[in-house]
C-alpha cells in the first residue's frame, strides 16, 4: 500500500518527521508532496522546492521505506486540486493530513484520509521555527540533523533574515506610497 502526505515543509521539521515515522508503520511506500513548490525566497516560503527535496530525502533516508518526493505547484482551484495532485504523483491508496480543507477535498474524491494527533504542535510549527531563525534564536533542536545541514549549506538562515527585512521594507513602502526612492535607500 502506498500513502501520500503533503506539506509545505518550510522547513521539514520534527513534527513532520514523527508523522512520516508513524506513516511508515502503515504503508509499504510513501509519496511526500511538497506543497507550494512554486514559492520561495519569502518569509512564509523561504526554501525552494529543490532545497526541500534535499532536506526531506536526506531526513527520511533513515526509514526503510521507498519514498518519492514530488513538488506540487499551487493551482488555487480547490475543485480540481486532487486531480492535479494525482496527475503529478505516483498512484497512492491513502492520504494523510490534518488540514480540514485537504481532508475534505480528498474525501470528496473518494480517497481514504487518515488523520493523527499533531506532534508537539506548540514547539514544532514551521512559522515558529522560521521566526526563531530570523531572530537568531534556537531552532536546530526542532528539525532533523540532515535538515540543519541542508539549511546551513544553503545559508538558509541568512536568506530568511534578508527576505524578512526586504518583506518589511516592501510592506512599509506599500503602506506609505508618499515616500520617494531616496528616502528608502534608492538613488
Amino acid at each position: 500500500m502506498r500513502g501520500f502526505y503533503i506539506g509545505r515543509f518550510q522547513p521539514y521539521h520534527d513534527g513532520h518527521h514523527a508523522m512520516v515515522e508513524r506513516i511508515a508503520d502503515e504503508v509499504d511506500e510513501l509519496v511526500l508532496g511538497i506543497g507550494s513548490a512554486d514559492d520561495s525566497h519569502t518569509t512564509h516560503d523561504p526554501f525552494t522546492a529543490g532545497e526541500r527535496i534535499v532536506m526531506i530525502t536526506k531526513a527520511v533516508a533513515e526509514f526503510d521505506l521507498p519514498t518519492y518526493v514530488v513538488p506540487l505547484e499551487d493551482i488555487n482551484r480547490n475543485a480540481v486540486w486532487v486531480s492535479h495532485v494525482e496527475s503529478m504523483c505516483p498512484d497512492f491508496d491513502v492520504a494523510y493530513s490534518n488540514n480540514p480543507l485537504v481532508v475534505r477535498l480528498f474525501e470528496e474524491s473518494g480517497i481514504e484520509v487518515r488523520q493523527s494527533p499533531m506532534f508537539d504542535r506548540d514547539r514544532l510549527e514551521g512559522s515558529e521555527i522560521r521566526e526563531r531563525m530570523i531572530a537568531d534564536r534556537a531552532w536546530r533542536d526542532r528539525v532533523p540533523g540532515p535538515v540543519v545541514e541542508t539549511i546551513e549549506d544553503i545559508s538558509g538562515v541568512q536568506r530568511l533574515q534578508y527576505v524578512s527585512e526586504t518583506d518589511s521594507l516592501s510592506r512599509y513602502v506599500a503602506e506609505d506610497e508618499s515616500l520617494g526612492e531616496a528616502e528608502i535607500g534608492g538613488e
